[in-house]
């Protein structure tokens, strides 16, 4: 899933960053999708270019003697010194804006939490975030995410749904939806949600005008779904010829 939803959206952002390296909504949406890739290194560099282009707290930057990242990265490999670093500068940001908060600090700081895997701090920022923010349907995804990696699968069910009403066609908080479906042993409802993925995901076009194609990754994990649930033949026999129209007309899920 990794690879196919969150790579095309970071060449998108790349291409925007070419185009306007100073772009607030880009680098931060690139760091939250770097942080999905495993990048975590590059997430920091992201996260560091996100401050220095913000004429708010480009000035915290400047005064830790931070240096320019590299232009090109040979490693993901992140060191504490540079994580502990980037967690202090969006601290430092943090408490600059303390009334009205900055949802975009705090999305930057639930990200860094995440890497650190302090879950429940990640948690607090992103519902911050989403409080200021409340009809940003990718934060409310991201919520959704981190709390699930909290291992509180109903909760991250909520915050997935409301993501998904703000954004009814965001194939990854649907995917997302249908994982915390299945920790929860609500097999049916989600291989549902991976049949919708589906659906919405060979709607799209590539960054080039190409039909999307659909996950081999989405196509597993409803097989292995579908086999915990029962393992109906016929459905069955539907995903092994990945034959969509088939499942879609057999369960009853219309086009969303």
């Amino acid at each position: 899933m990794k690879n196919t939803i969150s790579l095309v959206l970071t060449v998108c952002l790349s291409r925007c960053l070419s185009l306007d390296a100073r772009n607030l909504t880009a680098l931060m949406t690139l760091a939250v999708g770097l942080t999905n890739e495993s990048y975590p290194l590059q997430a920091c560099d992201t996260l560091c270019e996100w401050l220095r282009a913000n004429p708010k707290y480009a000035h915290i930057v400047e005064r830790s003697g931070m240096a320019q990242p590299a232009p090109t990265r040979t490693s993901s490999l992140l060191f504490p010194s540079q994580f502990q670093q980037t967690k202090e500068l969006y601290l430092a940001a943090a408490r600059l804006s303390p009334d009205p908060l900055d949802a975009e600090v705090q999305v930057g700081l639930g990200v860094l939490f995440h890497l650190g895997a302090e879950y429940e701090k990640a948690i607090d920022c992103f519902d911050a975030a989403v409080h200021a923010q409340p009809d940003n349907a990718l934060l409310w995804n991201k919520l959704g995410a981190t709390l699930a990696n909290s291992n509180r699968s109903a909760e991250a069910v909520d915050a997935y749904r409301q993501a998904l009403t703000l954004s009814p066609g965001f194939v990854r908080c649907r995917y997302n939806l249908g994982i915390s479906c299945m920790n929860l042993d609500a097999h049916k409802e989600a291989c549902e949600h991976f049949v919708s993925a589906l659906d919405q995901q060979r709607q799209g076009y590539t960054p080039d005008g190409r039909r999307s194609t659909m996950s081999d990754s989405i196509w597993r994990t409803l097989r292995s779904c579908m086999v915990i649930q029962g393992g109906d033949r016929k459905l069955l026999s539907l995903i092994d010829n990945f034959n969509l129209d088939g499942l879609m007309q057999e369960m009853g899920i219309s086009r969303i």
